[in-house]
């Protein structure tokens, strides 16, 4: 496994202990057991080739779609909420949008892999729409774009153009268009959400932050507020922190800023950097593999998708806690109480380390099969005696000699016994040998 992906997952996954710790101190032996469940899903998922992942893609895609679809017909919000996101299994509540990211990543690497994006773009976008569409109908807008950019993320990192994707991102606006207006009036918190963010980044006064309360503009300041009062080093436990609503799921970066101070934030930071880096070193290995197999250009896809997916929704969750986003509801990834997106994000690291294996499988198999094809030398072989070229030979001139007539010149009756006539170019090879002719002397 890969030593700083593992450290970055230990960071954060300790910052949220100390997140919960400082919040909610009730729930930490229920997030402490979420956390280590989310990293034997981690250490499980490493150990599985991307062969096998390849291969059950479609089947893991279709058990989320299952999910998905349940949770219109079954599911709750808690709270007396309308939205329908989790599904009650008595001791827990599963969200299957949070585990539909993960589906979808291996579908689409699935997809491309086995017949590639050429042409095949209508049938990739489309796995992406269906998936977005019954996340947006619970309805989790901050989820739907979460899977939408996904997808989009790994057509790109599958060599699609970008003039590609501007197009299907025109017809997709066009397609949903007609739709936003009864989208709104059917779920008015989103536009509620959105005047709120607005109007909670401009209260100043004691009395305007009493009187919107019940705002999300409000958790927003308050949050900013807690992180501004921890400072650098943060504060004592004994420090009462400001009432910020959700500050173990939604703003528990607020808390970290308030009880560890800029420092804890800067490991937060440091946490996600090492998810990033340790991604990029997978697929830069695995596009260095000649040739690029299928196997292989899976493992890259799914391993850019995971990093996109862990690091996209901890950019949403960051910026709503600094008030650049309105309140979206999407947790930090191992750092927010709960349990769905804990494991969800425990297989996503998995990816990336089963990636990264899948590289040194295929390595291993490469120099396993040129050890076979050498032939091992017996032991009572001796060595072959290797024998130096010979030197070329020296061609010497031969002395110049008159031109004679070809003429047939009687051969002596000691030498041949054929008349057969002999040529003057013959006669030096004969003198030299001691042989003599009449009319030569």
């Amino acid at each position: 496994m890969n030593l700083n992906l593992v450290l970055g997952q230990v960071l954060l996954a300790t910052m949220g202990l100390l997140g919960v710790a400082t919040s909610s101190p009730d729930n930490i032996p229920k997030h402490f057991l979420q956390t280590l469940l989310g990293i034997a899903c981690t250490f499980f998922v490493a150990r599985v080739r991307p062969s096998w992942l390849l291969k059950a893609a479609p089947l893991i895609w279709g058990i989320t779609l299952i999910g998905l679809v349940l949770v219109l017909i079954i599911g709750q919000g808690g709270n007396g909420s309308p939205v329908r996101r989790w599904i009650d299994l008595g001791p827990v509540d599963v969200q299957p949008s949070e585990f539909a990211k993960l589906g979808l990543i291996l579908m689409l690497g699935s997809v491309i892999a086995r017949r590639g994006i050429n042409g095949k773009l209508v049938g990739a976008a489309a796995y992406i729409g269906v998936t977005a569409l019954l996340v947006a109908v619970e309805p989790d807008l901050g989820t739907t774009v979460l899977v939408f950019s996904s997808g989009l993320f790994i057509l790109y990192m599958a060599g699609v153009r970008m003039v590609s994707i501007s197009k299907f991102l025109v017809v997709c606006v066009l397609l949903t268009a007609p739709f936003g207006g009864l989208y709104l009036k059917t779920h008015p918190y989103i536009l509620e959400r959105f005047l709120g963010f607005v109007q909670g980044t401009n209260l100043s006064s004691t009395a305007e932050v009493k009187s919107h309360q019940s705002d999300d503009g409000y958790q927003i300041m308050q949050g900013r507020k807690a992180i501004a009062q921890g400072g650098v080093w943060g504060l004592n436990v004994d420090e009462r922190m400001p009432k910020v609503p959700a500050p173990h799921t939604d703003m528990v970066i607020s808390s970290i800023g308030f009880s560890v101070g800029f420092l804890g934030i800067l490991i937060v930071m440091l946490g996600f950097w090492l998810v990033v880096h340790s991604s990029f070193i997978a697929i830069e290995l695995l596009l260095r593999q000649s040739p690029l197999t299928r196997e292989l250009h899976f493992a890259c896809i799914i391993a850019s998708g995971a990093m996109f997916m862990v690091v996209s929704q901890a950019l949403v969750n960051l910026c709503v806690a600094v008030g650049l986003l309105p309140v979206t509801g999407v947790p930090l990834p191992l750092v927010s109480f709960g349990g769905s997106s804990g494991v969800a994000m425990g297989i996503a690291f998995g990816l990336i380390h089963a990636a990264l294996r899948g590289v040194r499988h295929i390595s291993d198999q490469s120099a396993t099969q040129h050890r076979s094809l050498e032939v091992p030398a017996l032991p009572f072989a001796q060595p072959a005696q290797v024998f130096p070229p010979p030197a070329p030979a020296i061609v010497l001139p031969s002395p110049a000699q008159p031109a004679l007539e070809p003429e047939t010149i009687p051969a002596p009756a000691n030498i041949l016994e054929s008349e057969e006539p002999v040529w003057a170019d013959s006669l030096p090879e004969r003198a030299r040998a001691g042989e003599t002719y009449p009319g030569l002397h």
